[in-house]
C-alpha cells in the first residue's frame, strides 16, 4: 500500500445501510492511507495509517489509525483500491496530501452528518436552467464526511483537478478513473462487489 490509496468499507450497521441503500451501492465509507516513520528507526520502516471521518476511539470526526487494527476490527467488507502509478508519478505531492489530511486530524474537525446525506441525495440536486436543489452541497470544509474528506484530499495534492468535494459520495470515490485496473478485496463477503469500479472522471463532480 501506498500513501492516497483508498480504503473502501461495507458497513453492518443502520446508517452504513441508509448509505448503501441511498447510493444504490455495497459501499458505505471510505478512508485513505498516509504512511508514518517509525520513531528513533534508521532502517526507513513505516507503519500504514488510515485516516478517515468517522465515530472511533470516542470521537466523531477525523481520526487516524494503524490500519491493521482496522482491518482485524472492521466487521464488513474492505477493499483495498491502489491508486494508479503513472498518475501518482505525475500528479500527486504526498506532502500537500499528507499535511492536508493530517491538520484536519490534528485540529478535531468532526464529522458532517448533514451534509453526508444532502450528498447521497443525487436525484434531488439537478434543476432546470443550471441551477440546484436542495440536496446540493456546496463545498465546505468545517466538517468533514469520510469520502469528502479523502476527496479533498486528493483534490489539494493534485490528483484530481477541481472537484466539489462535499458533493462526492463512498462509491463515487470508488469510481473515479484514478486508480489500478483491479481492486484487492481484504475481508468480507466475496460475493459483494464494486460497481462500475474505476469508470468516472473526476470533472464530473467540480460543479
Amino acid at each position: 500500500m501506498k500513501p492516497g490509496d483508498v480504503i473502501a468499507f461495507g458497513g453492518k450497521g443502520n446508517f452504513s445501510q441508509i448509505i448503501k441503500i441511498a447510493t444504490f451501492s455495497t459501499v458505505s465509507h471510505v478512508g485513505t492511507i498516509l504512511q508514518t516513520k517509525i520513531p528513533d528507526d534508521t532502517s526507513d520502516r513505516y507503519f500504514n495509517q488510515i485516516v478517515e471521518s468517522t465515530s472511533l476511539a470516542g470521537f466523531n470526526g477525523v481520526n487516524i489509525s494503524r490500519f491493521s487494527d482496522r482491518l482485524n476490527d472492521y466487521e464488513g467488507e474492505l477493499w483495498w483500491l491502489p491508486l494508479r502509478s503513472e498518475l501518482r508519478q505525475s500528479a500527486f505531492d504526498q506532502i500537500k496530501f499528507f499535511d492536508f489530511l493530517f491538520d484536519q486530524a490534528k485540529n478535531r474537525i468532526g464529522y458532517d452528518t448533514a451534509q453526508a446525506v444532502k450528498s447521497a441525495l443525487d436525484a434531488l440536486d439537478d434543476l432546470p436552467f443550471g441551477m440546484h436543489g436542495p440536496a446540493h452541497n456546496r463545498e465546505d470544509f468545517s466538517k468533514f464526511f469520510c469520502s469528502e474528506l479523502v476527496s479533498a484530499g486528493l483534490e489539494i495534492a493534485g490528483l484530481t483537478g477541481s472537484v466539489n468535494a462535499s458533493e462526492v459520495t463512498p462509491i463515487d470515490l470508488c469510481r473515479w478513473n484514478i486508480y489500478h485496473h483491479t481492486y484487492y478485496q481484504l475481508k468480507g463477503d466475496e460475493d459483494k462487489t464494486i460497481s462500475r469500479y474505476n469508470t468516472a472522471d473526476p470533472k464530473d463532480w467540480n460543479v
